[in-house]
């Protein structure tokens, strides 16, 4: 049975900072920085960073991620001035939700391109204190590039495996220029990260992919940030908040960040926004853990879907996002590509551009609308996790054709009047 209770003393393994890891299945306590650990030594359950004191909205200052330093585990980290991304208005969107107040939190605008920023600027941090001499990740392409990006600004060299034809040309780009090794691997992401988990295992590289429960200590900034524009533009937290899942590590980083507000005393249970997940059609299995009431996925070995960047079969953080959207009241709902490519439009249209995984959550709202899940007294923030250029091919294909003219201004004119 999953605990994710924050209550407590500290144990005597916390650090002078009062941080410690907690296994979320058996509850056994473990030093953060003694060695390196992704699950449980007992149980392989999942870890999860625990804190002695857990501060109010009083305490944060400053800006971006480490604005809210007392909440990780450090002062600082290794950063590329990531966090602090925009909640944008979207009159089209808001137009064809007709809720009573929609926005969208846009990571796309972080260093990279994408919300894996938020993680790395703190696993990077947390890899120099325990002197490891690899980084690696499996990627669908966001988490490689932020590794990538983040590992070279820390003089760190990074390996990262991709599924070998399978992710957007821009996101393999970034890893490269950053310097990145890449190896594709013939297999899909749930076939990497195996790969991945088993050379960390051997000591052979420190994992950053969401397995790591440090990782999720920086996403869970995401839900500081929402809920404090969210109360300076509305008045009022949102209702409810949709996100894309993929190995659903922001599902549990925010539910995180929810339940260590009630623990610092600044919400109550009642208040935690709904936690509302989407995934497209070809690769849904926490939609059908969620639609069957169970507490764990089942993998789904083959998965198909436009929207690479959610393209995953088992999502590892399962175990920490299925209570989080039972916990808030959410649901979870699959959309097909059409829908996640007309979403991409949409928000478009209101100048924001996404990549198809972003655009999901939107889709997703919008089909929660149309069944009458979501009801028009809401007020929703759709997370969007990465930029447009990630995958300037589907971008392409969403939009519009060219038009060949001669090199005249009448040429152009009858081709507009065409």
């Amino acid at each position: 049975m999953t605990d994710l209770s924050l209550g407590g003393d500290a144990p005597d393994c916390a650090d002078g900072n009062g941080v410690w890891l907690a296994c979320v299945e058996c509850g056994a306590a473990l030093a953060p920085f003694d060695d390196v650990v992704y699950r449980c030594p007992d149980c392989d359950g999942l870890l999860e960073a625990r804190y002695a004191d857990y501060p109010t909205f009083d305490e944060f200052d400053g800006s971006g991620v480490w604005r809210y330093a007392d909440a990780l585990p450090f002062e600082e980290g290794v950063t590329i001035q990531e966090g602090d991304t925009p909640l944008y208005e979207v009159p089209d969107v808001a137009a064809a939700a007709d809720v009573a107040d929609v926005r969208v939190k846009h990571e796309g605008m972080n260093p990279t391109g994408s919300f894996k920023d938020r993680g790395m600027t703190v696993g990077v941090r947390v890899a120099a204190e325990l002197g490891v001499g690899r980084l690696a990740c499996a990627s669908t392409g966001n988490t490689s590039a932020a590794l990538a990006a983040y590992g070279a600004r820390a003089d760190t060299p990074v390996l990262v495996l991709l599924p070998a034809g399978k992710v957007a040309a821009g996101k393999v780009a970034q890893a490269a220029l950053h310097g990145a090794r890449i190896c594709e691997v013939d297999g899909n992401f749930d076939d990497c990260l195996d790969v991945v988990a088993e050379l960390a295992d051997r000591g052979e590289a420190y994992l950053l992919n969401s397995l790591n429960p440090f990782r999720l200590e920086g996403q869970k900034t995401i839900a500081f940030e929402i809920l404090e524009q969210s109360r300076a533009a509305t008045g009022e937290w949102p209702d409810r908040i949709v996100l894309p899942v993929g190995n659903a590590g922001n599902t549990a980083a925010l539910y995180k960040a929810f339940r260590e507000l009630v623990a610092a005393g600044e919400m109550s249970e009642s208040e935690m926004p709904t936690l509302t997940g989407v995934q497209a059609e070809g690769a849904a299995p926490m939609v059908e853990a969620v639609e069957a009431g169970r507490d764990h996925v089942e993998r789904w070995d083959h998965v198909e879907t436009r929207a690479t960047a959610i393209r995953i079969g088992n999502p590892v953080n399962a175990p920490k996002a299925l209570p989080g959207i039972y916990g808030t009241g959410g649901t979870a709902v699959a959309v097909s590509d059409d829908q996640i490519t007309e979403a991409q439009r949409m928000l478009a249209g209101d100048g924001v551009g996404v990549e198809p995984a972003s655009a999901a959550s939107v889709a997703g709202l919008l089909e929660l609308r149309e069944r009458g899940v979501v009801a028009a007294d809401e007020q929703v923030v759709c997370l969007t996790t990465g930029h447009l250029l990630k995958d300037p091919d589907a971008a392409a294909e969403a939009g519009g054709d060219t038009t060949a003219v001669p090199a005249d201004a009448d040429g152009v004119l009858d081709a507009l009047a065409d």
